[in-house]
């Protein structure tokens, strides 16, 4: 899906390959990996330079325009895309990212186990 509108945006701007990735600063072999979906988890850092050198935002890059959105039932506000572009900015990687989110699922795990043997325990035995 990335690679698909990544190629999208690219040729309407008129951009091949190789002037993309100059222009950019990334790898032409790892442009063209995300392209043909061979590489499907680009970085943050890579889809932020990609999107401003083709004037565009991550969001859209990542086609979740409000067409997109819409049609996925998914709708990444101002507010997300504003969190999200600072995220980027200040280095944040995907796998920061990720690391962040399993974080949170395992805190929400442990509050839920916590809160499971608080009710056992007041339990009548």
């Amino acid at each position: 899906m990335v690679g698909e509108r990544l190629r999208e945006l690219r040729q309407e701007k008129g951009y091949s390959i190789s002037e993309l990735a100059e222009l950019a600063g990334v790898s032409k072999s790892y442009l063209s990996y995300i392209e043909r979906d061979v590489q499907k988890n680009p970085s943050l850092q890579f889809l932020r330079k990609i999107a401003t050198t083709l004037q565009t935002d991550v969001e859209d890059l990542l086609g979740n325009s409000s067409s997109n959105a819409q049609s996925q039932n998914f709708v990444l506000d101002e507010e997300w895309g504003r969190l999200l572009n600072k995220a980027i900015s200040e280095g944040m990687s995907k796998n920061d990212f990720k690391e962040f989110r399993d974080y949170l699922k395992f805190r929400k795990w442990k509050e839920a186990k916590n809160t499971n043997i608080s009710i056992q325990e007041d339990k009548p035995k």
